[in-house]
C-alpha cells in the first residue's frame, strides 16, 4: 500500500476524528526525545509544533516515507491553507523548514495558531488509510479512552431506573418490572432491561459504581447445551468479564459455544494475548503487526481455562460490523481452525492506532497530541485486514448456508438457534 494524498481534493477537517473504531493501547506512548530544531526564533512554537510532527510521523507512521513524499503532504495542505503555491519545493527537510517559516512570517499569533493547527490536522487526516490519523486535544484523548473503557459520561443508568445509587437490590428489582410494565416502545424497553442487568448484578453495579464502566460482555443460556456469548467492544476490563460469565456456567454441562463478534468495534488490544490462550493454548504464535516493513509476532499469554475447556462445538459470528481487534480475534481462530466462523466478511478496519505527545504545544490553552496509524494487523492468510476483512468459513447471505453448517455440525436445533441470533439485533443485549 502506498500513501497518497486524494489528488487536489486536500480539504480542511475540523479538530477531532469522532468515533473511531480502530485498535487502541490503554496505556499512552511515553514521549519520545526528538531531533532539536536549531536556530528559530525564540518564542516562536509554531515552527517547532509543525516539524514535531513530520518527525513523529516519519518514525512512527506504518510504512515508510521519503523526506520529499512527507514533505508533500505538508506543501499542499499548506498551499491549501494560504491560496497560493510555493517555489521552489521541498525537497529535504530543510527546504520544509524553509518553506513553513515564509509561511508563517507574515502571520499574527492568532493566525500562526490558526494555520499550524489545521495544517497538522490536514496532513495528518490525508495519511492512508484516510481519516483514520489526526489531530486531538485533551478532550479528545478523554473521548478516546471513555469510548477503550465503554463508559459513557452523558448516561446514567441509575437515573434510567429512576434510582437513587444506595437503593437496594429490592427496590432495583421492584422498580425495574414497575418501569417495564409502563413501557411503551421497544427503546423504552431497551432502556430499561440495560440499566437492570448492571445495576442488578452485584460485580457489574460494583465496576459501574468504581469507574462508570458498562459491561462488555453479554452472556445467555440457550436451551440445554449452548451457552451464547456477545462481545460488544473489548475494554481492559473484557477479558476479566468473558471468564466470571463462563465460570458462571462451567457446571452445567454445555457443549456448544457460540462466540458472538457481530458489531464488535474493537478497542483495546492489549488484552487479546490473554483472550486467545483459552482457545488455541498457552505461549501459541496468535498473530502478526507490519510496521515499516518489518513483522512482529505475538504469543498468548495465558493458557486453557476449565471453564471453556467442555465446549466441542465452537461457532464464531462475525459480520459487515465486526472491525480492529474483533477481526483480528476472528483471523486468529480462523487460523488455528477454532470453530466455524459464520456470518460476512468482516469491515476490514486493519490498524492500530496510538496517542503520541508533543513536547511543543501552540497555545497554553490547549494540550495536542497526535492520533497515528502506526501498525498494520494481518489475518490468517497474512495479507493485511486493512481493506480486506475476514471472511468467514460460511457466508450467511448464502442461499445454502444452513446446509453448509450442518456439514460441520449435524444439529438442526444448532442451525436453528443460530439463525435466530443472527436475526436478533445485537445492540438489544444492552
Amino acid at each position: 500500500m502506498k500513501k497518497k494524498l486524494i489528488g487536489i481534493a486536500i480539504v480542511i477537517i475540523v479538530l477531532g476524528l469522532g468515533a473511531t473504531g480502530g485498535y487502541f493501547y490503554s496505556q499512552k506512548l511515553a514521549s519520545s526525545t526528538e531531533e532539536k530544531i536549531e536556530d528559530i526564533i525564540e518564542g516562536d512554537v509554531y515552527l517547532p509544533f509543525l516539524l514535531e510532527i513530520y518527525d513523529k510521523i516519519k518514525e512512527n507512521y506504518w510504512d515508510t516515507f521519503s523526506e520529499a513524499e512527507l514533505n508533500n503532504f505538508f506543501k499542499l495542505g499548506s498551499e491549501k491553507l494560504i491560496g497560493g503555491s510555493h517555489n521552489p519545493e521541498p525537497n529535504d527537510k530543510t527546504g520544509l523548514k524553509i518553506m513553513l517559516e515564509n509561511a508563517l512570517k507574515d502571520l499574527n499569533q492568532e493566525q500562526k495558531k490558526e494555520f499550524s493547527a489545521k495544517l497538522a490536522v490536514i496532513v495528518l487526516q490525508n495519511l492512508q488509510p484516510n481519516g483514520r490519523s489526526g489531530l486531538y486535544t485533551t478532550q479528545d484523548e478523554q473521548a478516546l479512552q471513555n469510548r477503550i473503557q465503554n463508559i459513557n459520561p452523558d448516561k446514567d443508568l441509575y437515573q434510567d431506573l429512576g434510582l437513587d445509587k444506595d437503593a437496594p437490590q429490592e427496590k432495583i428489582e421492584e422498580v425495574y418490572q414497575e418501569k417495564i410494565a409502563q413501557s411503551k416502545t421497544q427503546e423504552e424497553i431497551d432502556k430499561t432491561k440495560s440499566a437492570y442487568q448492571v445495576l442488578s448484578d452485584q460485580n457489574k453495579k460494583e465496576r459501574y459504581d468504581d469507574s462508570g464502566a458498562e459491561p462488555t460482555v453479554f452472556a445467555e443460556v440457550i436451551g440445554s447445551d449452548i451457552f451464547h456469548l456477545h462481545l460488544k467492544v473489548f475494554s481492559p476490563a473484557t477479558f476479566e468479564e468473558f471468564q466470571a460469565e463462563a465460570n458462571k456456567v462451567a457446571d452445567q454441562n454445555l457443549d456448544t459455544l457460540i462466540l458472538d463478534l457481530r458489531n464488535n468495534v474493537g478497542g483495546s488490544i492489549d488484552i487479546l494475548p490473554y483472550f486467545l490462550g483459552p482457545f488455541i493454548g498457552y505461549d501459541q504464535y496468535a498473530y502478526e503487526f507490519l510496521h515499516q516493513g518489518e513483522r512482529t509476532p505475538f504469543k498468548t499469554k495465558v493458557g486453557w481455562i476449565n471453564s471453556l475447556v467442555s465446549y466441542k462445538k465452537v461457532i464464531i459470528l462475525i459480520d459487515s460490523q465486526s472491525q480492529s481487534t474483533a477481526e483480528l480475534m476472528a483471523a486468529a481462530l480462523k487460523r488455528y481452525n477454532v470453530g466455524v466462523l459464520i456470518g460476512q466478511t468482516t469491515r476490514g478496519w486493519g490498524t492500530i492506532e496510538r496517542v503520541f505527545p508533543l513536547d511543543n504545544q501552540i497555545s497554553q490553552g490547549e494540550k495536542y497530541s497526535i492520533f497515528l496509524v502506526h501498525t498494520l494487523t494481518l489475518r490468517d492468510d497474512n495479507s493485511p485486514i486493512e481493506g480486506n476483512g475476514v471472511e468467514p468459513n460460511i457466508s450467511i447471505d448464502s442461499s445454502d448456508w444452513k446446509t453448509e453448517l450442518l456439514k460441520y455440525f449435524d444439529n438442526q436445533n444448532l442451525t436453528k438457534v443460530v439463525e435466530q441470533i443472527w436475526e436478533t439485533d445485537p445492540n438489544s443485549y444492552y
